[in-house]
């Protein structure tokens, strides 16, 4: 995974400290439509949604005025639903470098035209779910068809070159062996990998979670081969000490001590501030402190290690030396995204 450049990294690490003292959220998710190609099996969005009060691209830019994250999560639903969408990232950004962004898609509706747009606008990096590293993708996310795109899309806008690709495998009982074939496929077609884990809380289905001593004991190898197989790239995206808290969430069947509301935060489709995607208090975006106290300070949901917590749930120290030593630079001179 290619790394940000130095004065970029200066920026965004600049930016998360004083977030981080002043209790402002590092990250935040804007489920920019609650719309989706996809009905997967693990999901509580699917299929097309009323989207008449979803926000304009413009809204985004006062959301960013009074949020000030250093990272932000483009999602949904499905966010390439959304011809604006370039206009809505172009919003997004606040600056040379920043905010470091992130698109989170199926990519059922990728193309090279809208990927170089993108980049352009702001994207940072590409986040494709891969559940399966074959066609079983298709019959979990209920598309057909899309694995069949993906093999064909991603090796291709991989081989331009930018390094900015990143597999989301979400670890279930239905994918449990297959979590080295996700990487196998991931060098295959030239792009990075990042895991991230089940949580029954989005849709209240306990099938897909880990919890017999076997499917811990599977979890255990396949992570321990994964751990063999990092290199310089760093194109397994998770830290080692994000993999072994995955261990403990499945082992446990929880983690405590969520942050969501604090260090980060989703805005939904029509603008209110919420705690996480699985907890439904909604907050006017005025209202960011109130929903610290109220909903943070209170928490005890461990019902999740989705990805946007996984990257967050460190002390200060750790977090910066793992986006240090994963993501930033602090060497040399890199070019501009613009030039690109």
């Amino acid at each position: 995974m290619r790394k940000v450049p130095l004065v970029d990294s200066l920026r965004i690490i600049g930016r998360g400290s004083r977030n981080w003292v002043a209790q402002r959220p590092l990250v935040v998710s804007f489920e920019v439509t609650d719309s989706c190609t996809c009905w997967c099996k693990h999901c509580d969005h699917g299929g097309p949604k009323d989207d008449s009060r979803n926000l304009k691209p413009a809204d985004y830019r006062r959301y960013m005025d009074v949020l000030r994250p250093c990272v932000v999560q483009v999602s949904g639903g499905e966010p390439l639903m959304r011809e604006d969408l370039v206009e809505v990232v172009r919003n997004i950004q606040c600056g040379p470098g920043m905010p470091y962004t992130i698109l989170v898609s199926n990519w059922s509706l990728m193309t090279e035209e809208r990927y170089l747009a993108l980049r352009v606008a702001g994207i940072d990096q590409f986040s494709v779910s891969l559940d399966f590293p074959d066609e079983r993708h298709d019959q979990f996310r209920r598309l057909p068809g899309l694995y069949e795109h993906l093999s064909r899309i991603i090796p291709r806008l991989a081989a331009l070159g930018h390094d900015d690709i990143v597999l989301n495998t979400c670890i279930t009982s239905e994918n449990l062996r297959e979590i080295n074939a996700a990487a196998d496929k991931a060098r295959e077609w030239g792009v990075n990998i990042c895991y991230s884990s089940y949580s029954a809380r989005r849709t209240g289905c306990r099938d897909y979670m880990l919890s017999s001593p076997e499917q811990l004991a599977i979890l255990n190898r396949e992570l321990d081969r994964v751990e063999t197989r990092r290199d310089s790239t760093n194109w397994i995206v998770n830290a080692p000490t994000t993999m072994e808290a995955t261990r403990r969430y499945f082992q446990n069947g929880g983690t405590p001590g969520c942050k969501a509301g604090l260090r980060f935060l989703v805005v939904t489709a029509d603008g209110a501030l919420q705690p996480c995607s699985m907890q439904f208090g909604r907050y006017p975006l005025d209202q960011h402190a109130r929903m610290a106290r109220e909903f943070t300070a209170t928490n005890t949901c461990d019902q999740c290690y989705v990805s946007i917590r996984s990257y967050l749930d460190k002390n200060f120290s750790t977090l910066l030396r793992e986006n240090v030593r994963g993501f930033f630079s602090l060497q040399g001179r890199d070019a501009p995204r613009e030039s690109v």
